[in-house]
């Protein structure tokens, strides 16, 4: 009943992926969350990310940034690091993954989905069809988001008790 809620793969970091292995592995897209799962929360766009998506471009491969923040906010970190975006997603809603996957070209089975929030990220992945894998959030600096992420605790535990590291 909860397996959409399941992340396909769990990571520490954006910056540990293997993207060679998954563009060996057929992925072609990968979609990306920002906040938190590129740079802490409303952070602009640093040397890590930008060698990234530029090493991620290298390889052939499509990228895009959905999140469902304002376009002030996404504009600017998507010029940083020369990829498109789409704002206002209304994740876990399936229309900004669908949007993603046709600005790049991609189906479900050849995109991939990166992100920090089970119930955002993970969830609106999945009901688009599409891989997701969860990073562990970059920093949990207020208050507000030490209570969100606090709510998907549940869901990591179980992961846990199932032998999956978080």
């Amino acid at each position: 009943m909860f397996k959409t809620f399941y992340p396909d793969e769990y990571v520490a970091s954006t910056y540990v992926l293997d993207f060679e292995k998954m563009y060996r592995e057929g992925c072609r897209g990968l979609v990306f969350d920002i906040d938190n799962t590129l740079v802490p929360h409303g952070a602009a766009a640093d040397e890590a990310a930008i060698q990234l998506f530029a090493r991620i471009h290298h390889l052939g491969m499509k990228t895009m940034l959905v999140s469902n923040n304002g376009e002030a906010r996404i504009k600017p970190f998507a010029q940083q690091v020369q990829t498109d975006y789409i704002y206002k997603a209304g994740k876990p809603k399936v229309e900004g993954y669908n949007k993603a996957m046709a600005k790049m070209g991609t189906d479900p089975k050849h995109t991939l989905f990166i992100g920090d929030q089970i119930f955002t990220d993970i969830w609106g992945g999945h009901n688009a069809g599409i891989r997701a894998v969860y990073i562990r959030p970059i920093a949990l600096n207020t208050l507000f988001r030490k209570i969100r992420y606090g709510i998907e605790g549940p869901f990591r535990l179980l992961c846990r008790m199932r032998g999956e590291r978080l």
